[in-house]
């Protein structure tokens, strides 16, 4: 064998194929040229495919026996299958719902659930209610994110080999996976995660089949692993919204891949980077888009009926569904009808009474004294107002319904006044304007009670309608909207809430509908109004548009505090964990933590590989070559993009402001352990599997190399798997919920004191 010192790359051929061995990128496996004489027996033993099979198969069964293990236990919600149990019911029983997070996920839950003969009439309102005492068949949809988490483990280890790695280190890498108590916690409830970290990882694998082609561009096969990154990476996209994270990955790979072919080193015409250019658009930017369309499109098929998410969309999205409130009892809105109206996002009425303003407030400013103008929570005489013209009106027909961009007074039934707002501070917000009224006969003020009536998406011609006719109302001579916000006013005004002039006059929060017509100035009859209607239609774009927007929306208003959030720093490090669910009578309780040995190993690996990148850096900077190249390709090439993707999946939280958690950091975790096995691997021999990438018909061969790891790969290996396993062991009673653990045991189970475990014995 040539020694790897030797190794040198040669110049690329004048060629517009990008089929030489010689290049200094070939970091990717298929066939591993070897000479069994000069490899351990042990190495040549492991590498054979039958043993690999068996490694493989050994490990599969492992991750299938503890995931499933006691997968009944308990048989109470746990966690978020408040949320994620509750989809898939409503998918069940055709019921709107709305979350942040995409369906792809939540839509196979749904059909678990149907499989295994769920009704959907369960609701998981609470975590700890029962699914025996209920008749949820729920261990069949644990069953699918088990069955995901489990397939998660031969994909890791198949991901090791591709990439040119020994089977003794793929199993490494699948080990720290295998025994991870966060991983087997997540997988064996109805969470999202399993699903996401699957699909990651299947867009890894198929992606590196991808690179390792590059020989046979525009093949079937080199299109077929295209076309399949692209449909894995839309899986992961439409799982979780932080699969967003896995599309950015290989993004950016795409990126690097294609600068390398617009090199002109590399004897590429333009055409042919053109070619390689428009073939990646359409395999991950087309394909992966489409698939993503299409499960919102299956997502608003299956959802036809009026549910709990009907008040999140707008009012043309909520007249699709059947039984809609909106649908059902909307309304047309004519001149002299007496109405309610209610904020849209604080729910409270527009109100007034006879009682004023305090001539001074406490912080020295003077009011108007005019009639007091509130939001108030529940229904009363004082909440009815009546819409008056500002233009002469015909004696009946749509001339004497109210439109988009008409002008209106608002009389106020019980004092006979009009709204009105004017330059003067509010209670609460000196900068924005003061609501009051002022009295009809007095006309000394009319123009202050104008207001220009703007209905949200709404366009020339558009009638007002009651429920659905979302509006703000606009001021005409000050142009301020009619607003509210969520804090009281003092004892003079009863603890109501404030009415005041927002000077954005689109401000999306001044946002009103009629909630009630209590009277009206029509002939129709009220049992026509309440007939049932049929639906009506609205564009796929239009409704997938309205609901990204307010994923995205929801997704960055997550901020309230929660008392087991953390931030990123915390998390490779397992300062702290979550508590899932808990048992009094027992003591039992299932703790979200991660295997402290393979967290620590994976955290040191990390820390190794950067010290080795950085460290060769700066030693090529001096002319000496630390590494033989064809081993620095693989460190950067291989090895450097499961850092990437570590990286990718876990950067971007130190830079988001909403809620976050531990188990945000297990796809980063899947991808520290790929790296840890690249580290291990250079740290225990000085030898790869070389080359490895799928030879060309014309590609120029150069002499073959592989890894050997000799006895001792096997040995740090097997002492590792074993000390993983015996960690796991003894957190297990956190991961699988039993058995239940006196106050002394509990204590001894918490490695580190940040970890908030239930039932502890005090220290004495």
């Amino acid at each position: 064998m040539a020694s790897p010192g030797r190794i040198r790359n040669r110049k690329p051929i004048g060629t517009s194929r990008s089929d030489n061995y010689d290049q200094d990128d070939e970091d990717h496996v298929n066939a591993v040229y070897q000479r069994p004489t000069a490899r351990s027996a042990f190495e040549q033993a492991l590498d054979t495919p039958k043993a690999s099979a068996a490694v493989v198969g050994i490990l599969t069964a492992l991750a299938f026996a503890l995931r499933f293990y006691k997968i009944n236990h308990p048989d109470q919600v746990v966690f978020d299958e408040v949320h994620f149990g509750k989809f898939a019911s409503y998918y069940i029983l055709r019921q709107y719902y709305f979350d942040v997070h995409p369906p792809f996920a939540k839509l196979l839950f749904g059909l678990a659930g149907w499989f295994v003969g769920f009704d959907g009439h369960f609701s998981f309102d609470n975590i700890g209610d029962s699914y025996t005492e209920n008749h949820v068949p729920y261990v069949g949809m644990r069953a699918l994110p088990a069955i995901l988490g489990s397939l998660t483990i031969p994909v890791v280890y198949a991901i090791m080999k591709e990439t040119g790695h020994s089977t003794i280190v793929a199993a490494f890498s699948a080990c720290i996976v295998l025994f991870d108590n966060a991983h087997v916690a997540q997988s064996r409830l109805i969470l999202l995660d399993a699903t996401l970290i699957f699909f990651m990882a299947l867009t890894i694998y198929s992606y590196i089949r991808f690179r390792k082609l590059r020989y046979w561009e525009f093949s079937v096969e080199w299109w077929s692993w295209l076309i399949a990154t692209g449909f894995f990476m839309a899986c992961a996209w439409g799982s979780k919204v932080n699969g967003i994270l896995t599309v950015l990955t290989i993004g950016i790979a795409v990126l690097i891949d294609l600068w390398d072919i617009l090199d002109i080193k590399k004897g590429h015409t333009l055409e042919h980077f053109w070619q390689h250019f428009l073939a990646r658009a359409l395999g991950l930017i087309v394909v992966p888009f489409i698939i993503y369309l299409s499960f919102f499109y299956v997502h608003f098929a299956v959802l036809t009926y009026s549910g709990p998410g009907d008040s999140f969309m707008s009012p043309a999205f909520q007249e699709t569904l059947i039984g809609n409130e909106l649908l059902m009892h909307s309304q047309e809105l004519r001149y002299y009808d007496v109405i309610a109206l209610k904020h849209r996002d604080t729910k409270v009425f527009l109100h007034s009474h006879p009682d004023r303003y305090p001539l001074q407030y406490d912080d020295g400013r003077i009011s108007s004294q005019g009639q007091q103008v509130t939001g108030y929570g529940y229904e009363d005489a004082n909440n009815h107002w009546q819409i008056i013209p500002t233009k002469a009106l015909p004696e009946a027909g749509r001339g004497r319904v109210v439109q988009h961009e008409d002008v209106i007074q608002l009389l106020h039934v019980n004092t006979q006044t009009l709204l009105l707002t004017h330059d003067v501070a509010s209670p609460l917000m000196p900068t924005n304007q003061e609501f009051t009224t002022w009295p009809k006969d007095d006309h000394s003020r009319h123009n202050d009670t104008l207001f220009y009536l703007d209905l949200i998406d709404g366009n020339a011609g558009d009638t007002w309608k009651s429920k659905s006719g979302h509006f703000r109302l606009v001021h005409v001579p000050t142009k301020v909207s009619m607003w509210t916000h969520a804090k009281q006013l003092p004892d003079w005004a009863f603890k109501q809430q404030e009415i005041n002039g927002n000077k954005n006059s689109v401000e999306k929060s001044a946002t009103w509908y009629v909630d009630e017509i209590v009277s009206t100035d029509s002939n129709l009859d009220l049992a026509e109004i309440n007939t049932p209607k049929e639906p009506k239609k609205l564009g796929f774009f239009r409704k997938f548009a309205e609901l990204q927007l307010l994923m995205l929306q929801h997704n960055a208003g997550l901020t309230a505090s929660h008392p087991y959030a953390s931030t990123p720093i915390n998390w490779p490090f397992l300062i702290s964990g979550i508590s899932f669910w808990t048992e009094n009578d027992t003591q039992k309780q299932i703790y979200l933590i991660g295997n402290a040995i393979g967290w620590a190993t994976c955290v040191i690996l990390i820390a190794i590989y950067v010290g080795i990148i950085s460290a060769d850096v700066v030693a090529r900077r001096r002319d000496i070559e630390a590494i033989p190249e064809h081993i620095r390709n693989r460190l950067w090439n291989s090895a450097g993009f499961f850092f990437l993707i570590w990286a990718v999946h876990y950067l971007p939280f130190f830079l988001m402001s909403r809620q976050l958690f531990i188990h945000h950091y297990l796809p980063s975790h899947l991808a520290s352990a790929l790296l840890a096995g690249s580290v291990l691997s250079f740290i225990l021999s000085d030898t790869i599997n070389f080359p490895i990438s799928v030879a060309g018909r014309r590609t120029h061969m150069r002499p073959s190399e592989y890894a050997d790891l000799g006895t001792k790969g096997p040995i740090v290996v097997g002492i590792f798997a074993a000390i993983m396993f015996a960690m796991f062991v003894f957190i297990a009673p956190l991961t699988y919920g039993t058995p239940g653990l006196d106050g002394d045991a509990v204590n001894s189970k918490r490695l580190l004191s940040s970890w908030t475990l239930h039932f502890a014995a005090k220290n004495t």
